[in-house]
């Protein structure tokens, strides 16, 4: 993974074999990335690299982070929840997602002509920290075993055991996984595929 921001920009984030190839999705938004970078270091926040992207902290605090995707750059706001978003332009990474809301750009333009918003977005942010306000952590509902897995954890208590043992997030993410398939084969598939992941402690997106 990247020592850097700098390396980030010309490498990725070294989560995936495309790091370092001309095929990492970071070469394809660097300009709009290297613009986001100056707005968020004006704020002042500390530049770090944490899980391989750019990372904005204060007093040891997250609260932002710069990242590339496929279709999109996107500033990721940790605690976004709590901003006003007056111009409605905030969105949750994922349909699961509690606190954390993104700003995505599909370009320079983009991101030139909300330049100011960004900046309100980014102060108010700063403001939230400072304030050490949290928000209010709402319970996730009990997610149901798919009845593909429950087999598997019953005819094999290695398993049942290793998958009983990973961290309450990681359990979380493979009974996403499962449940999102409509079909019982493709779910049957996709446990077999994770098995020697969950017996490694591993979660879905870290690699063996």
């Amino acid at each position: 993974m990247p020592l850097d921001v700098d390396q980030y920009l010309t490498e990725g984030c070294g989560r995936c074999n495309l790091g370092g190839t001309p095929n990492c999705k970071v070469h394809s938004w660097t300009k709009e990335l290297h613009l986001l970078r100056q707005i968020v270091l004006s704020s002042g926040l500390k530049e770090e690299v944490k899980w391989g992207v750019p990372t904005y902290t204060l007093n040891g605090k997250n609260v932002l982070i710069i990242a590339a995707f496929k279709d999109y750059c996107s500033i990721n706001f940790f605690k976004g929840s709590l901003l006003k978003d007056p111009e409605r332009i905030l969105e949750r990474p994922g349909e699961n997602t509690q606190f954390s809301r993104s700003l995505k750009f599909k370009s320079v333009s983009e991101i030139t002509e909300l330049d100011q918003t960004i900046r309100e977005y980014l102060f108010e942010s700063i403001e939230v920290e400072k304030a050490g306000i949290e928000p209010e952590k709402k319970d996730k509902p009990q997610m149901m075993i798919p009845e593909e897995l429950q087999m598997k954890l019953d005819e094999d208590p290695g398993f049942k055991e290793a998958f009983e043992s990973l961290t309450p997030g990681r359990q979380r993410g493979y009974l996403l996984h499962f449940t999102q398939a409509k079909q019982s084969k493709t779910r049957l598939a996709r446990i077999e595929k994770c098995i020697p992941k969950i017996l490694m402690g591993k979660g879905l997106q870290e690699p063996i």
